[in-house]
């Protein structure tokens, strides 16, 4: 069986964070308090959608950009505050 792509792209939901599971065929959201919380949710969501499919490869993203995404998610998940001279137009506006 193929690897099966999927992406999940969170953005910001009010004050806190919405992501977005896709494959191909299939669609599922999810909101969170916080982007580590929507990280969580975007697994399960992954979870879900693979059907059990083991060999699947996800890119997460923010507002469509991976490198955004993997830029703020780990400064949150380390505590690191956000450069606001960093080269992703996303660390301008993020509060994680």
């Amino acid at each position: 069986m193929p690897t099966l792509p999927i992406t999940a792209n969170y953005r910001r939901h009010g004050d806190g964070w919405a992501v977005t599971v896709r494959t191909a065929e299939k669609v599922l959201d999810a909101v969170a308090p916080g982007l580590i919380a929507a990280r969580v949710q975007a697994d399960q969501l992954v979870d879900e959608i693979s059907g059990g499919n083991e060999d699947r490869a996800v890119v997460h993203m923010l507002d469509g950009d991976a490198y955004a995404f993997s830029v703020v998610y780990l400064h949150t998940r380390h505590g690191l505050p956000l450069r606001r001279d960093a080269s992703t137009p996303h660390d301008q506006s993020i509060d994680p």
